[in-house]
């Protein structure tokens, strides 16, 4: 069985590697992404009220000039092809750390850029050999030359020029097919830039692109948030949904089953979302007994210990009741179904035919097989646990892990989709494992070759 769960986990990565690569491909195939906005944005604005009706094709006066792209394109990291980008962001192959590019003038050989983190230029110089030069600009002095190449060696700053068809290629691709305004015009790029390892391989998932905060810091300050409501609701379902459904087996078609029933499905008719809105109406804003929106008190960090913690079941109540109200159906007749189908299996009768009381056959004989199905759910909700609810969290205005995912697939901040995705597929295929595990657990007869 050893064997089994390692070749499990170490699928985990193979699959990982193909989920994100499919995902990486839609999106830089799909249109509307950052370069395309940013680029709309410019348009409408330089074409007035017309230009932001009439759409950036039909618009005359608002012209997009190839250095105006390049720079859009850069600031997203977007000047690359496909496949160069998503092993960049693997981290397998070394990206540009730090960067800044200008375009040289007609028929010049040097240009000068602002060296990062010191007021002054270095040079970069095309030679005739093709290749490029780096070093301080021939207006510093002798000791702002030496400031700038200490930079240059301790920070391994390096230049490069992207000709002009590399820049071509750059417009065709995201353009979104607007023609060149003056193809004679375009000229080569300098590049000033440092370059590392810095994807997935390494523990970062990049920079938003609305936030412009690394992806794993917006994770890191929302997933507490949607791991306390996610615990809670598992504790809660399990714990109830299992009692239950054992009742109602044992108690089946009497008054309590039928009740129970009307209730489980009731509560599984009702969105959470519908809830939601309803207790903030009547719970939160006519009888002022719950808070309307928020995780915590804005004082809460002030509060005492125990103040907190009645602070933060305050503010959980209502989310936790729309979380919960749909989610007991399920798990309750799960159990229910598979304890009556064991309960009426020969080896139950026999068991009670022997003289065994009832309890212990229902707790030491079909219990055991009758929770198994269960089991196997373990796993599957814990990325439901991380996940959250979109719709819930925005309703109470709470900053969870499932509103960030929400938003970011709307603004196509690529980097944060993809950072949610990265977490999302890892924590399904652990849970799959775990799942298995669960099981093993459960029942030591069963063995996984």
């Amino acid at each position: 069985m050893k064997v089994y769960f390692l070749r499990r986990l170490l699928l985990v990565p193979v699959t990982l590697l193909g989920i994100t690569m499919l995902v990486f491909i839609l999106m830089r195939a799909a249109p509307g992404g950052p370069v395309q906005r940013d680029l709309q944005e410019m348009n409408n604005a330089a074409a007035g009220e017309q230009g932001g009706t009439s759409g950036m094709r039909e618009s005359e006066g608002a012209a997009i000039t190839p250095i105006q792209l390049f720079e859009i394109e850069e600031r997203h990291r977007r000047e690359k092809g496909t496949w160069r980008s998503y092993l960049e962001w693997l981290g397998v192959v070394p990206r540009d750390l730090q960067r800044t590019a200008r375009s040289f003038n007609e028929e010049e050989t040097r240009i000068s850029i602002q060296m990062p983190g010191v007021n002054m230029d270095a040079d970069i110089v095309k030679k005739e050999d093709g290749s490029v030069a780096l070093r301080p600009s021939e207006d510093l002095t002798d000791v702002q030359k030496a400031i700038v190449t200490d930079r240059i060696d301790e920070y391994d700053w390096k230049a490069r020029v992207v000709g002009v068809a590399e820049l071509r290629k750059r417009w065709k691709r995201n353009s979104g097919g607007l023609e060149l305004p003056d193809a004679g015009s375009l000229q080569e790029r300098a590049v000033l830039f440092r370059s590392g390892y810095d994807g997935l391989l390494q523990g970062s998932l990049g920079k938003s692109d609305k936030y412009d905060d690394p992806v794993i810091s917006l994770v890191r300050e929302r997933i507490p948030i949607s791991l306390f409501y996610g615990v809670i609701s598992m504790i809660l379902i399990y714990g109830i949904c299992i009692p239950l459904g054992i009742v109602k087996a044992i108690k089946h078609r009497t008054w309590l089953d039928n009740v129970s029933s009307i209730a489980v499905f009731s509560g599984y008719a009702i969105p959470g979302y519908v809830l939601g809105s309803f207790l903030l109406v009547f719970l939160g804003a006519r009888l002022d007994l719950f808070p309307l929106s928020g995780f915590v008190s804005e004082d809460f960090s002030e509060l005492p210990l125990g103040a907190k913690i009645f602070d933060l079941f305050h503010h959980a109540v209502m989310p936790l009741a729309c979380y919960l109200v749909g989610s007991f159906a399920f798990m309750t007749f799960m159990m229910k179904n598979n304890l009556m189908d064991n309960l009426a299996a020969d080896y139950v009768r026999t068991a009670t035919a022997k003289g065994v009381p009832y309890s212990s056959a229902v707790f030491k004989h079909a219990f055991r097989n009758s929770i198994i199905p269960i089991a196997t759910t373990v796993g599957q909700n814990v990325t439901l646990i991380v996940g959250g609810s979109f719709l819930i969290e925005g309703i109470f205005d709470i900053n969870g892990f499932g509103l960030l995912q929400y938003s970011a697939i709307l603004e196509k901040d690529e980097p944060v989709v993809l950072g949610v995705l990265t977490i999302s597929a890892t924590l399904m295929l652990l849970g799959n494992v775990i799942s298995d595990l669960c099981v093993a657990f459960v029942d030591p007869r069963i063995r996984f070759g």
